[in-house]
């Protein structure tokens, strides 16, 4: 009886994770680039790229799409799609967590202690339009 259980509750696990993995294949997704970086979006998503002007809930849009799939095919620009735009709206502007940078030089008296906190832009992105 006991192994039973087992083996149930190992296929209703094993079912879970092929669900999710369809569920992952089938989602349309961008390669954008902004601010140097490329980031793979789908609609819903919230995203945090490096500081773009604008306030909270105002509507951005890429036109600078890379790649574009849709779970069947798969579109490769060179380098840009020209028929392809993410549009998406700013949820929040903030700084990163601080990082250290310290600079030494041994037997010198050297030293030197410095703080930087990265601004970033998140966005959460509506649409993947393509005409």
């Amino acid at each position: 009886m006991h192994s039973r259980l087992v083996a149930k509750a190992h296929f209703a696990r094993i079912q879970a994770t092929i669900f999710l993995v369809f569920r992952k294949v089938i989602q349309m997704y961008a390669i954008i680039l902004t601010g140097g970086k490329q980031y793979k979006v789908s609609e819903g998503e919230t995203i945090r790229v490096e500081k773009i002007p604008g306030e909270i809930g105002e509507s951005i849009s890429f036109d600078r799409v890379l790649m574009l799939s849709n779970g069947k095919t798969v579109q490769v620009g060179q380098p840009t799609l020209a028929d392809v735009a993410v549009t998406g709206h700013i949820v929040e502007q903030g700084k990163a967590k601080k990082i250290i940078v310290f600079k030494m030089k041994r037997r010198k008296r050297y030293r030197k202690k410095q703080g930087h906190r990265q601004q970033y832009t998140a966005l959460k992105i509506d649409t993947i339009n393509t005409t």
